[in-house]
């Protein structure tokens, strides 16, 4: 299938529309399709091509006929959704909440409208499902409604195995076991609500919010029903190409370690043989990956897929000081949150690091750019800030110069490496960490960098910071 369409991937989940209302309808009152068309507006005007939206946690987020959803018995103010994502204040979680429920009393449908709004702007709108998104993951030992009635089976969950030595079993990753006929079937269900009878143009799965599929090691018969079942998914979209008359792309959102993803079910070399997808989109948790090995793949996997390079919110997990703020003392923890008076840097709002990062994933062969978590800095409160801190904001102007390898070339960029990210630190899904390392004088230490060339008539300077 002929993928150069898709060069710019914004990926936005079920709350990119909803975060902060001021930007999107800034006129207030009750929430509106408005909002809607004015977020596909700046994509539009931003130079994205594809608009990858992501409706669903373990339950739907849009209005499903065949699967439980967020406003299931929800009323205005409802204290059981006061703290479903304890990291946020209880105002802000219910006012969230009460916009999703502005739209459904006047019988609006976000989805289709996220959908309408970017066909009438020349975006093509894909689905992004999330196969074990692990947001509320902390309450997942009591009865969160953010979780589906499935996960309350012990029979349903995976065990948190720990991913490597030396570390308890992590709530993080007890996500749906996909070994089980009735988890595949649940995700099925929903899979052909929203292929079937939603007008997008593509479909991607997002394994990597979280790698959570099954037990390791997982057995051959695992594996080949996970084969089985992504065949099934891909006869979906087929049906739903023949019925509308154009293409409908079928691919997966992973890590770019594959034998680690086998061991948990996944082989994507026997998905990618049996011309299951049409696309691979790769990535690290949460945090860019500077040295993702897109030529690697590409030798592996052959030409006849498109392979993806993601940009994360997360620039590394190295954070900068904050002279304005008091820094804690104490031992260094390479697994532990962020210490008080240092911020951890995003591209999104650090554009030199956005535009070096995709420099790089064009330079190693990719076949375009997908944004992740762009609207993580999409801030409108001063008060309550989600996922940035005061005077960041996301800056749109910098998308258009991702989408091609030429159209970076000369202008200012910022390389990084590969860290620890805590305190989602990911091993072994994630290409191995850069940093930290220790050098002592006279000893060698050698970093892939991928970067672009650049003109040699513009007086550019090339600067090594330590």
């Amino acid at each position: 299938m002929d993928m150069s369409a898709h060069r710019v991937i914004y990926n936005g989940d079920w709350g990119a529309m909803f975060w902060a209302p001021n930007l999107w309808q800034p006129e207030g009152g009750p929430y509106s399709a408005r909002a809607m068309h004015a977020f596909a507006q700046l994509l539009a005007d931003s130079g994205v091509d594809t608009f990858a939206i992501s409706p669903n946690t373990q339950i739907a987020w849009y209005p499903s006929k065949i699967v439980p959803t967020a406003l299931d018995g929800y009323s205005r103010g409802d204290t059981r959704w006061a703290s479903w994502f304890r990291a946020h204040p209880t105002e802000t979680n219910l006012a969230m909440m009460d916009r999703y429920l502005d739209l459904a009393e006047e019988g609006v449908d976000w989805l289709t409208e996220a959908i309408e709004a970017s066909h009438q702007r020349g975006i093509t709108p894909w689905v992004s499902v999330r196969t074990n998104d692990p947001h509320g993951y902390l309450e997942k030992w009591v009865d969160n409604p953010i979780n589906c009635p499935l996960f309350r089976d012990s029979a349903n969950r995976l065990r948190g195995t720990p991913l490597r030595p030396g570390k308890h079993a992590d709530v993080l990753w007890v996500g749906l076991n996909y070994e089980r006929q009735a988890v595949r079937d649940y995700f099925l269900s929903m899979i052909r609500e929203l292929v079937m009878d939603y007008n997008a143009q593509g479909l991607e799965l997002d394994f990597l919010r979280t790698p959570a599929i099954c037990e390791p090691v997982a057995s051959q018969e695992t594996i080949d029903t996970m084969t089985a079942w992504i065949g099934e998914i891909r006869a979906l979209t087929q049906t739903k190409a023949e019925q509308s008359g154009r293409p409908y792309p079928f691919g997966l959102r992973i890590p770019a370690a594959l034998g680690a993803l086998r061991d948990i079910g996944l082989d994507v070399r026997a998905i990618v043989a049996a011309g299951s997808v049409d696309f691979l989109s790769f990535s690290n948790y949460m945090q860019t990956a500077w040295d993702l090995p897109l030529d690697e793949l590409r030798a592996e996997l052959g030409p006849g897929i498109a392979l993806f390079g993601n940009v994360e919110s997360g620039l590394n997990g190295l954070p900068v000081c904050r002279p304005d703020a008091e820094v804690e003392i104490g031992e260094p923890q390479v697994d532990a949150a962020v210490r008080p008076g240092t911020e951890i840097r995003c591209p999104y709002i650090v554009t030199q690091a956005l535009l070096g990062a995709a420099a790089g994933k064009w330079a190693l062969g990719a076949d375009g750019i997908e944004l992740y978590n762009y609207y993580a800095a999409d801030e409108d409160n001063a008060q309550v800030r989600i996922c940035t801190r005061q005077n960041m904001r996301a800056d749109y102007t910098a998308i258009p110069h991702v989408r091609s390898i030429d159209s970076l070339r000369g202008r200012a960029k910022q390389y990084a490496l590969t860290t620890m990210l805590a305190p989602v630190w990911n091993p072994p899904f994630d290409t191995p960490d850069q940093l930290p390392q220790i050098l002592e004088p006279d000893w060698r230490r050698a970093f892939r960098v991928p970067m672009c060339a650049e003109p040699g008539d513009l007086g550019l300077e090339l600067v090594i910071q330590i």
